[in-house]
């Protein structure tokens, strides 16, 4: 139990409360989106991937049918795989069992990710699950209260400060992805979506996010190609 409540303790960090005041967007955005509130809740406690919940809450403000919000939030989860493959062989301690990594892997997000790649290699083998159960499940509840009181808050407050409240989630985002952009593709997926996403919106198209990321990506990625091929030649 020492190491779940050492980890239980990484919930007072920056990644932490970055994270946290992101939810306080999401909890905004999913009440404007349509949602309830322990539909809301839900999806943080479970589904435990805030751009999979932006999906989510997005595609069903747009009328998509549950078919394709389904398919859009299973690709926009896949990022996750690799994730998972290079956190179990840190994480895995003497007493793992199969089961006890699949559950685990599901607390895997962004954050927890990064705060398990940093932390737990200084850790004994034998503590590293714990500590990780610790940081993420305190995360998780953490940020379902934050859901719960900004979808509540979001009510009571006027249009002005509800569209603040909504736009902390896509500030979020934008900055973010800005200070991890550290590849010329990576930049130029950012400036294509920036250009493409509103473009996408303003067609109608179901699951304009999706295709938005997509295009942007695709376009980013060949640019990027074309360009280091021609230095190469040069």
């Amino acid at each position: 139990m020492t190491w779940y409540f050492r980890g239980m303790s990484g919930i007072v960090s920056v990644p932490a409360f970055i994270l946290m005041m992101s939810y306080v967007g999401f909890g905004a955005f999913a009440r404007e989106a349509g949602m309830t509130l322990p539909q809301a809740a839900f999806t943080t406690a479970t589904v435990w991937a805030l751009p999979s919940q932006v999906v989510l809450a997005g595609s069903l403000a747009a009328g998509t049918s549950i078919g394709l919000v389904a398919l859009a939030v299973a690709l926009a989860s896949v990022r996750l795989t690799p994730m998972v493959a290079a956190w179990v062989p840190v994480v895995r301690g003497p007493a793992s069992t199969r089961l006890s990594l699949v559950l685990m892997s599901q607390f895997v997000a962004i954050t927890a990710w990064i705060v398990s790649m940093n932390r737990l290699p200084d850790l004994p083998r034998e503590g590293r699950g714990a500590y990780f159960i610790g940081f993420a499940s305190s995360l998780t509840v953490g940020n379902t209260i934050v859901t719960v009181a900004s979808f509540i808050l979001a009510g009571e407050l006027s249009d002005a400060w509800r569209g603040a409240l909504l736009f902390l989630t896509p500030i979020y985002f934008l900055t973010s992805l800005t200070a991890a952009a550290r590849l010329p593709s990576d930049k130029l997926a950012l400036l294509f979506g920036l250009i493409f996403g509103p473009l996408i919106y303003m067609t109608g198209v179901q699951l304009d996010l999706l295709w938005s990321g997509l295009l942007a990506g695709t376009l980013a990625f060949f640019i990027d190609r074309l360009i280091r091929n021609k230095a190469e030649s040069a």
